[in-house]
């Protein structure tokens, strides 16, 4: 291959690409490296201000989702805040940890190139991304990545070279998640309009009403963004005219009203150390491999607790929405919704209906179904999910797109930041968990860490032993396992990652929130 020399019109050593949730905690994280954050729009915000409807809300209580060294303003344990709450939350925290400056609005990254080595060479060899064992420093003194960014609206692209890159553009929201369907029974037979939830949340608040109201409209989904959305089509449609809105369901997941369980708080059941003491870890030992098998009663007894919870306080078994799978299934994969308080009310009154198929198709009024049933729609709106991890294989150079995602469907990393075959390059806000604001905030704090060469990083094979290992405790514990949720073992996995820093790590509401280092926060910019 012709050698082929680089200049570059930009050049620092960490960039960021995107200002989302992640982007800012690693922004910040990372401001002492004066980083450059691209972003391809023009505000910060990400999924919450690009993905979200005039109905959504966060999925935990305030108090369990904010950073730990900038409280809410006004913080208690019994109100989700709305996406708009989130995003002033999250402009507040930019603002106040002057994390803003770094940012590129407008500033869409079109290829990445790996060219490390020093010598300004591209490679696309392997053994150069496994290295000799050793996973090498993040700052090594030469730019490793080179990043293509088209600056809108002047569409000229510049060049920038990254000793470190972080990539935070997250799983969601960019490219859809679109079902495919038979010859002659897609979209194009059908007369009516059909939206994914990533062009609805785009509508304007009374244009996205005007959409629903007087209109048969069908939902396809069971997940938080289907909820939300048949709930909207409900309230757009109240009154005699109204027409009714229907779910079409092919996986039922569990809801859950409120994070109280027959009198007791949620968080007893699963996100405390003693009650993650019952499930399957990490590292876990020969006494807690031998204990584990013994303790599955225990475990399925906790489920079956809080079903039985939701079969009587929820309509379930009335509208055939009681799932097959256990509870812990939804909540080890991060998959649990809370419902909006009118959900089942609206659907009492007949503006919410459901039909649950495995599989369907459009003829030209509407949807038909495998049982050869038919519903009339004038409006189809897709809440099928979005191509997460096409979106990074896309944007990755070769051979790491292909590394990226391995044969199960998972990102698997290290510490659920770093890919042990991918150099200096780190993925904040692709693990899930109850809290993926902390969770994202504290793998920050650990990727801030690590560039200053604070504590080294095991061997390569050690690091793929530790992402293959967390893997199959997933796909034992549920069968939604290819969403990377870490619920079941949060604590530990957040013990682990304090222990590698050399921190001591403290609780505060059954949650790893912060830890104190064995060094100065001066020099780091912590808080005390």
């Amino acid at each position: 291959m012709a050698c082929e020399q680089i200049s570059y019109r930009k050049s620092t050593r960490v960039g960021i690409i995107g200002a989302g949730m992640s982007g800012i905690a690693a922004a910040k994280q990372l401001s002492h490296h004066n980083p450059i954050v691209l972003e391809a729009t023009d505000s910060i915000g990400g999924v919450w201000k690009h993905c979200s409807f005039a109905s959504t809300k966060l999925q935990t209580p305030r108090c369990d989702f904010e950073f730990s060294d900038y409280p809410w303003p006004q913080r208690d344990n019994s109100t989700f805040p709305s996406y708009l709450d989130i995003l002033h939350y999250l402009h507040a925290y930019a603002t106040h940890f002057d994390v803003l400056k770094f940012v590129r609005f407008n500033s869409r990254v079109v290829e990445i190139r790996y060219i490390g080595g020093g010598d300004g060479r591209e490679t696309t060899n392997l053994d150069v991304a496994a290295g000799p064992g050793e996973f090498g420093p993040l700052l090594s003194g030469h730019p490793v990545w080179e990043v293509a960014v088209e600056t809108h609206p002047s569409k000229t692209v510049e060049r920038y070279g990254f000793e470190l890159l972080v990539v935070c553009i997250g799983k969601y929201g960019d490219i859809p998640k679109m079902p495919v369907f038979p010859p002659n029974k897609g979209q194009e037979v059908y007369g009516g309009k059909v939206m994914h939830t990533l062009d609805y949340s785009k509508l304007d608040k009374e244009v996205a009403r005007e959409l629903l109201k007087g209109k048969k409209v069908a939902v396809v989904g069971y997940k938080k963004s289907a909820i939300d959305l048949a709930t909207e089509c409900a309230q757009a449609n109240q009154g005699a005219d109204g027409q009714p809105c229907t779910m079409v369901i092919r996986t039922l997941h569990w809801t859950v009203p409120a994070y109280w369980i027959w009198g007791l708080p949620f968080f007893l059941f699963y996100s405390t150390r003693s009650s993650q003491f019952l499930h399957q870890r990490p590292n876990q030992g020969l006494v807690r491999n031998l204990l584990c098998p013994l303790l599955s009663p225990v475990r399925k007894a906790v489920s079956k607790f809080i079903e039985s919870y939701l079969v009587w306080k929820l309509p379930l078994v009335k509208y055939g929405l009681k799932p097959d799978h256990p509870f812990e299934e939804d909540y080890a994969s991060c998959q649990m919704a809370i419902l909006p308080e009118n959900f089942f009310s609206e659907a009492d009154k007949g503006k919410i209906m459901f039909k649950k198929t495995p599989r369907w198709w459009f003829w030209n009024g509407g949807l038909e179904f495998e049982d050869n049933t038919m519903l009339e729609a004038d409006v189809v709106l897709l809440a099928t999910g979005f191509e997460g991890k096409k979106k990074i294989q896309d944007l990755l150079p070769q051979p790491f797109s292909s590394l990226i995602v391995d044969s199960s469907g998972i990102m698997p990393l290290y510490r659920g930041t770093i890919h042990p075959l991918i150099p200096n390059m780190a993925f904040v806000g692709y693990i899930e968990s109850v809290s993926n604001l902390q969770t994202a905030e504290l793998r920050c704090k650990w990727l801030s860490r690590l560039a200053d060469g604070l504590f080294k990083l095991p061997s390569i094979e050690k690091m793929l032993d530790q992402t293959s290992e967390e893997i199959e405790i997933m796909k034992k514990t549920t069968r939604f396992y290819k969403r990377h949720c870490i619920s079941t073992f949060s604590i530990n996995h957040s013990d682990e990652i304090c222990e590698e820093m050399g921190w001591k790590c403290w609780r505060k509401n059954n949650w790893v929130l912060e830890a104190f280092a064995p060094y100065s926060s001066q020099d780091y910019g912590e808080e005390d």
